[in-house]
């Protein structure tokens, strides 16, 4: 497995113990953080080598991503391992894929690339390298079938652990009700907040000019 990024290593977290609740002998390597490893698999490489947002750095960084990309896929073969999971970071993990499935391992991946909304075209490279597709919302479940795409959907995460029948108390404890509430959510990587966190209180500021009512 491999993840490469806060949100990912703990999708892919989560997936070990699905899998090791069915499968207790399960044994899980690759790259991801410290949720990951700390439910059970050993990391060769950590994921702040391989993640990254936007163009920034990528010149720097890049070298060293080939390499690792490299060095995980001989790993992966030496193991002789039965299955990949790639968990999001889809320009790093298809591209490692495509190399596993060309020797014949099984490859799936979990969170699909946004290509019902953008960049389309990548449905070519997910068919060269994804024997599966594990995606969150039905919608994409759709999206795939009717590309011929074997997929399933495994739901959220969040699902399991947000219980929307508290979403009223949690309003009247802090005094939200009948507001309208707006989730501001740069992202779950140093770098997203960096960009983005100021671009969206600047927005926030614009939304509540024109609904003063609404809170954030």
């Amino acid at each position: 497995m491999v993840a490469a990024e806060p949100s990912a290593d703990r999708l892919g977290a989560g997936l070990i113990r699905a899998i090791r609740a069915r499968h207790p002998r399960s044994e899980f390597i690759g790259a991801g953080g410290p949720e990951m490893a700390a439910a059970g698999c050993e990391l060769f490489f950590a994921m702040e080598r391989i993640g990254m947002m936007g163009l920034d750095g990528l010149l720097r960084k890049l070298p060293d991503m080939i390499r690792i990309r490299h060095a995980l896929a001989r790993r992966f073969h030496t193991a002789a391992a039965d299955v990949f999971v790639g968990v999001d970071a889809p320009d790093f993990n298809l591209g490692l894929a495509a190399k596993l499935k060309r020797r014949g391992l099984p490859c799936a991946h979990y969170v699909s690339p946004t290509v019902w909304a953008w960049r389309g075209y990548r449905m070519r490279k997910i068919r060269r390298a994804v024997d599966h597709m594990l995606v969150l919302f039905p919608f994409e479940m759709k999206y795939y079938q009717r590309r011929r795409v074997p997929v399933t959907c495994v739901g959220h995460p969040l699902a399991d652990e947000i219980d929307a029948a508290d979403a009223t108390a949690a309003r009247a404890q802090l005094q939200l009700e009948g507001a309208p509430l707006i989730a501001l959510l740069p992202g779950s990587r140093r770098g997203e907040v960096a960009r983005l966190a100021a671009i969206l209180v600047d927005a926030a500021r614009r939304m509540h000019t024109l609904k003063p009512r609404a809170r954030f």
